[in-house]
Formats: structure tokens, C-alpha cells, sequence
């Protein structure tokens, strides 16, 4: 019998597809890690070879053959091959849709890994004289031909000057024989951000910087996994800058991992201006082409430096030297819908994979991380001072229930804010709260416009006149009146967009803008307003998390945090670390350069513990307490979990399959393994499903993958599994 190919089809299976080899092709040139077209039902689609198996459980007569080879090289490389292998097994995923989601879209519908352009020649029969002569009639035919014959080949640019209708006679002459095309690969340039950036030497390192950079070169061909804490403003990304500049020079890659796609412009400008190469920039947010391009350019080693979010962890690297994760807390590295992998994590295990160092980067470091490093499975640096002349910034609470307020801001943050002002500084308020007000009221009645798919409230768009779903994205025209009683209704609330406008209001001559979603949302519009920032032409910043995250104001010289409470009382176990570590984020975009630095937190709960630590001890006493409460709890990182999920358009279809999946789960489970729930979720209903959840918790992860390869496929098979659409979350960041 032939040998078999095993592929991988972007399928929610979780099975590779056995194939027969395409006709007249040696099996022997076939690669892991190349693609096929393959037929897939009455489909024709793009698979990837995974292996080449002796035999096949089915029958030969069952067998399908593969209907043509795309690739002569693989376009995912053993190494990388190997990690989305381990990756699909521990999350639990298909490898098909593992594999479709590590390459750019045209790549899974076929297009060429490689950047080529069309030419052609004259065949060797028209060279010959082999074939039937051209007619005088056919002018244009024979003025091409004549054309071709005084060169080995020709592009586009070069037949388009002969007529306009070129490639009519160039597919005549195909038709014939008397042409063929050639396909040429070319180097092409990868899209970069801040291209014709003006060069800029680094500013002298200081002591601990020196330190850190020398202990990343000194771990070079070998994995170390380094944890570089540093406050906010001390220079972490200069220590990145100089790590990465000798791994170029020894001739390898460094791929950088960023949180948000808002923080790329400005990382992309600062490596712009400091290496005199390509830099391959990668996210979900680039045009399909251009992120194919930067995908080649890091393939082929073109792009020395590639920067990147969450997904570019599986950029294909010609020769790795580091890997660097920025802001490594941020869940944003968590995949939250179909594939739920950790790029944080993943980017340990493909350094570990490639003998690499990787350096892990943060003011705020994930409890995970701290506790990995106190287990000596990781290397701390440190850099507990800010860079130059600044100082750390002044933290003080404003107590809400002992002052007026004016839309959520209280007289003595108006205050500091007119005297942070007239000192020439600018002033960041951060409130998490997209729109103008969360919810709609009706005073008269007590009617809250609901979302009418969600338990939730419709957030009030004041400028759209419309009323939001943040969650499931219903919109409805705002109502002048209560559809209840008919009385008179209000926006209740503050959102971003009302506090811009009390802002306008309370400041008229002061300058001011806004950064969310809704107010950035058009491409390049965030780099125009940072500019602004920059240019001293925005005075005050209204914004939610985007404004959180590794951005670089040096006039900031005053940060408001409007609503502290949003997180003090979160039903999720890692609630109080994500507060914290927003508030010291965010608290760390003041005074940042020469102008001292204050930051304000208003708040109803002054005495709250979390809070009191992060005002007298800052992060590293609220990380000591908060690990010491996961470790008598025995939560991560001291314990693991994962979460089953399941959501319908009945309400009890999910806790009857969870019900049936936790007594299976029970009962396979090893000593050691609890199984808690299943329970609504804390929105139970969303996007018109209903969703619940049971939650599994195990003293080590080996536990868990031991039980997952006996549950899984057991539950697979439940009747109660057809009604419902569930899903396996391994380390899952949010409980919801």
C-alpha cells in the first residue's frame, strides 16, 4: 500500500485526515509542514501535511488522494511545527484550526509562502521552431513574440509598454504553446510602522540596566527564562533595545511581543530609530497582504526584529536568538474564543524548544511569574528606580463620601487638576468605562433599558444618540421617553465620553482628547492623537486601559483614577491583582520625566486593604499578600484549573450537559482533583445564549492532562453535548 499522508484541516475535529499522495508525486520530497490541496466534502481546501504514516486504519478503498502540492519547502518549520503540535494537545484544541491560526489568512487559502512575480519566455518549441507559424494577420501576436525572442524574459511592466491589451495576446499565445510563465521569487520589503524614522543613539544605561543587559547576553544560545521587574519609567524597554541590538549583530532574530495592538506604533518608532534594518510588524489589525509580507520577511531572516501581539508568537523565525514579552501580566495574551492559548506561556515553551533566552517584562509582574521565579525556575532582574531625574509619583486617596463631585470628579481633584494645569503640566484621567453613561433611567417607573440579549444594561452613546451593548453588540436608538410610563428618562453615570464633556465644560480654554475604542477607532487615529500629546497640543487625557499600557508621556504630570471601586469587590479570584496592577500602570504614566509626579484615587472604601497596600507599600507588598492568600487557598500559582464551558439558546441545555460531564469527571478523576459546579455564569445569559460553567482544579497540571485524555473523549459521546456549543478553557485568566 502507498504511504499515507496525515493532514491537518482548519476543522473543528480534533483528528488528522488521512490522504493518499497526489498522482505522480514522490512521496520522499514531501515535508511536514507543507500544504496540499486536498479534497474535503464536496470542498476543495488547503490542508498541512503533519506526517507520512505506513498505513491508515481505513481501508485503502476509502482513501482519498490529494489533489496537488503547494509547497516545495515547508511553510511551517519542524520547530514551530512541533510547538503548535504541543500546544494543540495541552489546550485541547484541533490541530487544523491550531495550524490555521499561526498563519496569515492568504496562506490558508493558498496563496505563495513566497513573494514571486510573474514573467515570460518563449517555450523551448517556439524557440525550436517546432510549432505552426504566427499569420501576419495576428500583428499584435507576432510584435510579442518578436519582443520575446530578443530576451530571455519579460514582466508586466516591461509587456504593458507594447499595448494595452497585453494579456489578451500573451493567453492566445499560451493557448498555442509559444509562451510559458515563470514565477520568480523577490525580496520584498516587510511593512513597517514609523518607516523613515530619523536614527537615535540610546541614552546612557544606567547601573541596573548595564546589569540586566549583560545577564541576557550572558544566557545567549541557551534557555533562560528572565523576569525583568522594573517600576514604571525605569528603562525597560532600553534594556529590550540592547539585548536585542547584539543578537543582530550576531546575525539572529529577536520577536517582541507586545499586549495591545494601540502600543505597537509607538515601540515600532523607538526600534525604527535604533536598527538600520527591516522590521516585521504583525497584528490582527494589518490588511491581509501587509501581514503576509512581514510573515515572509520574518520567514526569510529579511526582518531581523519582529514585533508583534498576542498571535505573532507563532511567527516562523529563519534563526531565533530572543524572545521578549512586554507587559507580560496583561490577559491580553490570553486567547479568549476558539483557540484559548497564553502567548506568555507559549512564548516559554517555544523559547525552551529553541535553547533561547526569554525575557519577560513588566512593572507589575503576573502572581504566576513572581512565583516562578521565587521557585528558581526563572532569573530576576530589577530596576527599582526611574531613569534621569524623575521620582516615583505621589499616591494619594480621595474619599467620595466626604466630597462633592461633579459627574464623578470631586472638588479636590478639580483643584489639583486647575494647579497641575497652570504649571504647564498635563493631566491623565482613567476611568474604565467606554460611553457616555452605563445605563438609561427612568425616574419616574425605576425602568433600566435592558440589552435585550444579554443580562445587561445598554451603555448610553450620547454623540451616536444610541444605546450600546458592550457585550453582544446590540444598538438601538437612544428613547426620548420611558417605554414603560412615557415619562421623561436620563443617562445614569459616568462613561468616558461625559466626563470628556464635563471636562469641556469645567476647562473651556484647556485642550483635551479622548482615547477608547470608540474614539480611536479609525486606523492611524491613536497615532495622531498621541502625536498631539507629544506636541504639547492635548492638555488633558480622558481614557480607559488603553492608556494603561507603556505609553510615554513626559508632560503627564498628574493621573486621576475616577473610579477605583470597579474592581475592589470582583466576583473572579484574580480580580484584586488586575486592580492593582491597573492602578500602578496607570499611576505610572505621572511624572515621567522632569516634572514631579502626583496621582489621585478616588474611591468610597479608603480603608479597603488592596488599596491601603498599593498607597504605603506599592505592588510588591500587595504581590507578597496576595500570594500568601493564593497559597492557603491553593489557587494558582500554587494549584491549576481549567473550565468547561457550555452555552445554548435553552436555558437549561448547559447545566444539563455540565451535570453529566462533572458525574463523568468524578468519576475518572484521580485523588487530588476537584470538580466544582457546574453554576450559571456570572452573566448568564449573552449574545442570546445561555452559559454555565464547571470548574476543575488539580495540585498540578499533570493531573489534569491525565484526566482531559479520558473525559474528553467520553463527553464527546454525550447525547446532552449535540444541544450545546462547550468548550475546554486550560489556564484560563477570567472566570465569567
Amino acid at each position: 500500500m502507498s504511504p499515507v499522508l496525515a493532514i491537518a484541516i482548519d476543522a473543528p475535529l480534533k483528528r488528522l485526515f488521512d490522504y493518499l499522495p497526489p498522482p505522480q508525486v514522490e512521496v520522499s520530497r514531501l515535508q511536514p509542514g507543507v500544504r496540499l490541496w486536498v479534497p474535503f466534502g464536496r470542498r476543495r481546501v488547503v490542508g498541512v501535511l503533519v506526517e507520512v504514516r505506513e498505513h491508515s486504519e481505513l481501508p485503502a478503498s476509502k482513501l482519498k488522494a490529494a489533489l496537488a502540492v503547494i509547497d516545495e519547502e515547508p511553510v511551517v518549520d519542524p520547530a514551530l511545527l512541533d510547538l503548535l503540535r504541543w500546544s494543540a494537545d495541552y489546550y485541547r484544541h484541533p490541530l487544523g484550526e491550531v495550524i490555521a491560526a499561526a498563519l496569515p489568512a492568504p496562506l490558508r487559502t493558498g496563496s505563495d509562502a513566497h513573494e514571486s512575480a510573474e514573467r515570460w519566455s518563449l517555450s523551448a518549441a517556439a524557440r525550436t521552431g517546432a510549432l505552426p507559424a504566427i499569420t501576419a494577420r495576428a500583428s499584435r501576436l507576432r510584435e510579442l513574440v518578436s519582443y520575446l525572442e530578443q530576451r530571455d524574459q519579460a514582466g508586466a511592466m516591461e509587456l504593458a509598454t507594447l499595448s494595452p491589451r497585453w494579456r489578451d495576446s500573451l493567453r492566445e499565445l499560451q493557448k498555442r504553446g509559444w509562451v510559458t510563465r515563470l514565477r520568480h521569487e523577490v525580496a520584498g520589503l516587510p511593512f513597517v510602522v514609523g518607516h523613515g524614522v530619523a536614527r537615535a543613539a540610546g541614552l546612557e544605561p544606567t547601573p541596573e540596566q548595564r546589569s540586566a543587559v549583560a545577564a541576557i547576553a550572558g544566557a545567549e544560545g541557551s534557555f533562560t527564562s528572565f523576569l525583568l521587574h522594573g517600576v514604571t519609567g525605569s528603562g525597560k524597554t532600553e534594556v529590550y533595545l540592547r539585548a536585542i541590538e547584539s543578537v543582530v549583530a550576531r546575525g539572529q532574530q529577536a520577536l517582541v511581543l507586545v499586549p495591545e495592538i494601540a502600543l505597537t506604533p509607538q515601540l515600532v518608532s523607538r526600534f525604527a530609530a535604533r536598527f538600520d534594518a527591516p522590521l516585521a510588524v504583525l497584528h490582527s489589525s494589518l490588511p491581509d497582504q501587509e501581514r503576509l509580507r512581514a510573515w515572509r520577511a520574518a520567514r526569510s531572516g529579511a526582518a531581523p526584529v519582529v514585533i508583534g501581539t498576542r498571535s505573532a508568537i507563532f511567527a516562523p523565525l529563519a534563526q531565533a536568538g530572543l524572545i521578549v514579552v512586554d507587559e507580560e501580566h496583561d490577559s491580553s495574551y490570553k486567547q479568549q474564543e476558539g483557540f484559548r492559548y497564553s502567548a506568555r506561556d507559549l512564548a516559554l515553551v517555544r523559547a525552551q524548544r529553541l535553547g533561547i533566552p526569554v525575557v519577560l517584562g513588566s512593572a507589575t509582574p503576573s502572581l504566576e511569574s513572581i512565583e516562578r521565579v521565587r521557585s528558581g525556575r526563572g532569573t530576576l532582574l530589577e530596576l527599582p528606580n526611574r531613569t534621569g531625574s524623575a521620582r516615583p509619583p505621589q499616591l494619594h486617596l480621595i474619599d467620595l463620601r466626604k466630597h462633592a463631585a461633579t459627574q464623578g470628579i470631586a472638588t479636590p481633584t478639580l483643584l489639583t487638576m486647575k494647579r497641575h494645569l497652570d504649571a504647564g503640566g498635563q493631566v491623565l484621567l482613567y476611568l474604565n468605562r467606554r460611553g457616555y453613561a452605563p445605563s438609561l433611567f427612568c425616574p419616574a417607573c425605576g425602568w433600566v433599558a435592558p440589552c435585550p440579549r444579554c443580562d445587561a444594561r445598554l451603555t448610553v452613546h450620547q454623540r451616536e444618540r444610541a444605546l450600546h451593548c458592550h457585550h453582544c453588540g446590540t444598538l438601538q436608538p437612544a428613547p426620548e421617553a420611558c417605554p414603560v410610563c412615557g415619562q421623561a428618562v436620563k443617562p445614569v453615570g459616568q462613561g468616558t465620553e461625559r466626563i470628556e464633556e464635563t471636562l469641556a465644560a469645567l476647562f473651556p480654554d484647556v485642550p483635551l482628547a479622548r482615547i477608547d475604542r470608540d474614539a480611536v477607532r479609525r486606523r492611524g487615529s491613536l497615532e495622531e492623537v498621541i502625536d498631539r500629546i507629544h506636541r504639547g497640543e492635548v492638555r488633558i487625557l480622558v481614557g480607559t486601559q488603553m492608556l494603561t499600557k507603556g505609553h510615554h508621556f513626559p508632560d503627564v504630570s498628574l493621573v486621576v483614577v475616577l473610579n477605583a471601586d470597579q474592581g475592589l469587590f470582583g466576583t473572579d479570584f484574580r480580580a484584586a491583582e488586575r486592580l492593582a496592577q491597573t492602578i500602578v500602570q496607570v499611576a505610572g504614566r505621572a511624572g515621567r520625566a522632569e516634572r514631579a509626579g502626583e496621582v489621585l484615587i478616588q474611591t468610597e472604601y479608603p480603608e479597603h486593604p488592596l488599596l491601603a497596600q498599593l498607597v504605603t507599600g506599592g505592588y510588591d507588598a500587595f504581590a507578597d499578600a496576595a500570594l500568601r492568600e493564593r497559597r492557603e487557598a491553593l489557587w494558582p500559582p500554587f494549584a491549576r484549573i481549567a473550565v468547561l464551558r457550555a452555552e445554548a439558546a435553552q436555558r437549561g441545555a448547559p447545566l444539563a450537559f455540565l451535570d453529566r460531564a462533572r458525574d463523568m469527571a468524578q468519576s475518572l478523576a484521580a485523588a487530588g482533583i476537584e470538580v466544582l459546579g457546574p453554576a450559571a455564569a456570572p452573566m448568564e445569559r449573552r449574545a442570546g445564549h445561555y452559559r454555565a460553567q464547571l470548574l476543575l482544579h488539580g495540585q498540578n497540571h499533570a493531573q489534569l492532562q491525565r484526566l482531559f485524555s479520558r473525559w474528553l473523549p467520553a463527553i464527546e459521546e454525550l447525547p446532552e453535548a449535540r444541544k450545546v456549543r462547550w468548550s475546554l478553557d486550560v489556564d484560563p485568566q477570567e472566570l465569567f
